[in-house]
């Protein structure tokens, strides 16, 4: 008989005391935690908001298992998450934003025998990103799906790629002691892609798998373009690009993402200008850890986008 994977679930939250209240207590409704539910992890992140019921229902709620950790600073994302995979005790992570609900009482106990797949063991598959819909539509999040080649790969229920996505996703804590973690010099945005790097290239492939779906409640519309937001994302993808790929895709990647955040924010031309310096600054300040031929190699068979 088989025995499903231990999992650690991990979760930030940050003013949002509504959705991680749902999403505590859909996570009471999943079947046979006790075989798979290693602990949940919460880090509150330096929230303004109270979080009152919160606190009350994991206080009433032990069979949670959940440590609940406040942060006297916002540590952003990469550094939070850091926090948590530090003290995680599972043999796997499930790392989910704070305002998803999982959709079938048994999809915690079915997440811990994805790894027992032959599909993933044979490929030594390292991180698996999951389906993920909108809560209010139950369409598609595009910008949850972990291939730029969308209409390509929408209807396929399993495939290998090159980043994962970071509001669901499972990954081995092995993988871990061979990548190290998150960049600590990203607040906001392209941490995943900087992990998915380092995870590529020490062995591991990224997979996704469709078998469980989540829902999330970012709108379908998106969230309004913020300029510091995109300013952040903009320096972490040129960041990223220069670490790990040849040069040209530095080049290709730092241009891209200025032209769009031209399009996209009106206004804010000396931040642009001061982007630029931070840009320019980063060839002389980052060191370089490009990955190896078969890793591009990999890149390549699975369709990455590596231009932009």
């Amino acid at each position: 008989m088989q025995i499903p994977d231990k999992i650690s679930i991990l979760i930030i939250t940050y003013n949002r005391p509504m959705d991680l209240f749902e999403l505590l207590k859909n996570l009471n409704t999943q079947q046979r935690t006790n075989e798979v539910l290693a602990e949940i992890l919460v880090l509150n992140n330096a929230s303004t908001e109270p979080y009152t019921d919160v606190e009350a229902y994991i206080t009433a709620h032990p069979e949670l298992k959940i440590n609940y950790i406040p942060s006297k600073e916002n540590l952003g994302v990469a550094r939070g998450r850091n926090e948590l995979m530090k003290i995680a005790k599972g043999k796997l992570m499930l790392v989910v934003d704070d305002d998803v609900v999982f959709t079938k009482p048994d999809d915690l106990y079915k997440l811990g025998f994805l790894y027992q797949d032959p599909y993933f063991i044979d490929a030594n598959t390292g991180v698996i990103s999951l389906r993920v819909l909108y809560y209010d539509t139950m369409e598609v999040q595009i910008t949850g799906f972990p291939h730029k080649k969308y209409e390509k790969y929408k209807d396929t229920p399993r495939f290998f790629t090159s980043y994962f996505i970071g509001c669901a996703h499972l990954m081995k804590r092995e993988v871990l002691a061979k990548t190290g973690l998150y960049p600590t010099d990203f607040h906001y945005g392209m941490e995943e892609y900087d992990l998915s790097y380092r995870i590529l290239n020490a062995g591991y492939t990224i997979g996704f798998d469709n078998g469980v779906t989540i829902l999330h409640k970012e709108s379908p519309l998106g969230r309004a373009p913020n300029f510091r937001k995109l300013q952040m994302q903009w320096v972490n993808k040129s960041k990223v690009a220069w670490r790990y790929l040849p040069f040209r895709y530095f080049v290709s990647t730092a241009l891209a993402w200025g032209w769009q955040y031209l399009k996209l924010i009106k206004g804010h031309f000396g931040t642009f200008i001061l982007t630029i310096g931070q840009i320019f600054r980063i060839p002389f300040t980052q060191k370089r850890s490009v990955v190896s031929e078969h890793t591009l190699e990999y890149l390549n068979k699975v369709e990455a986008r590596l231009k932009y």
